[in-house]
């Protein structure tokens, strides 16, 4: 019994972890860097902070630049520094 407990709380930290690293994003989305590192990037109006996005093609994000969209995404990498903005991938786009 005392195992079962052990094991069922692990899963649920896991399942909890996993959760937290979805991050709600509003804000405008732009084309940034130069021919031929360009880089698909939202700035979220809250923190100010800019995120380059790895799967854009996967939600057509291509189509809403300049437009301000509500995003659900993981943070794959923190930012670096000036150029090298944090990295995230979409799970939701609305």
């Amino acid at each position: 019994m005392k195992k079962i407990f052990i094991v069922l709380s692990l899963i649920g930290l896991f399942v909890g972890c996993a959760q937290d690293n979805v991050m709600e994003l509003e804000g405008r989305v732009a084309v940034k860097g130069s021919e031929p590192h360009t880089y698909l990037s939202i700035k979220d109006s809250k923190s100010q902070q800019s995120y380059k996005i790895q799967n854009q093609a996967k939600f057509d994000l291509e189509k809403k630049q300049n437009q301000t969209v509500k995003i659900k995404a993981v943070l794959i990498k923190e930012a670096l520094g000036p150029g090298f903005p944090a990295v995230i991938e979409v799970v939701e786009a609305q």
